[in-house]
């Protein structure tokens, strides 16, 4: 079985719906026997390449009260999922397209469940810039890859290239939001779905031969 998976390293709702999908995929048992593909997908495409505050971007986007309740329900919800969001420590909301090309650098050498489960780890719970590349380098040598060959990756213009296209091609398929998954190119999921509704899923695309690609 194939899951791709659209997603952004800074949407909590991504690492909620990585990890009710590992929770099914053992109760299944098919933790292990499911290539998983990480596909791009920016929450916020025109940020600076600097990324800016938190707390401005959270203050723009939701105003100051909505954004501390938001954040408090989604500190309750990942503590449900065994996730401790250090949103309080968070001082900058990244841009993520070189994390993107560091992911896709890592899936070339089987290493992209790797690296985006420590990309999650470093901006939730670390509350580290993942936008900085010194802190994409030393994520990347964390999850076994070579760090010089990491560091010239985040430079690649046709890695950036593939992540561009990645994310066209979510528009072209209709995706606005994330997470998203595609199950063997037949089945697709939208949203941090239950681990209960994951294992239907599963079981039905079980049952169904792979479509052609």
């Amino acid at each position: 079985m194939h899951i791709a998976i659209f997603s952004d390293v800074i949407c909590p709702w991504c690492l909620i719906g990585k990890r009710r999908l590992e929770r099914a995929l053992g109760e299944a048992g098919l933790a292990g026997a499911v290539a998983i593909e990480w596909l791009p997908f920016e929450l916020n495409p025109d940020m600076p390449p600097e990324g800016m505050a938190r707390s401005e971007y959270r203050a723009r986007k939701f105003g100051p009260e909505r954004a501390a309740a938001l954040d408090a329900q989604m500190r309750q919800t990942g503590l449900d999922e065994g996730i401790r969001f250090a949103f309080d420590r968070m001082q900058r909301t990244p841009n993520t397209r070189r994390a993107h090309m560091l992911i896709a650098h890592a899936q070339e050498r089987g290493k992209g469940d790797a690296v985006v489960e420590a990309l999650f780890a470093a901006y939730f719970e670390e509350a580290a810039d993942i936008g900085d590349e010194a802190v994409l380098v030393a994520i990347a040598e964390r999850a076994g890859l070579d760090p010089e060959q990491a560091r010239a990756a985040l430079h690649d213009d046709e890695l950036r290239a593939g992540v561009v296209a990645g994310e066209r091609r979510a528009g072209e398929l209709g995706i606005s939001g994330v997470p998203f998954f595609i199950i063997d190119n037949a089945w697709a999921v939208s949203g941090a779905q239950p681990a209960a509704a994951w294992l239907e899923v599963l079981a039905k695309a079980g049952d169904r031969p792979a479509a052609a690609e």
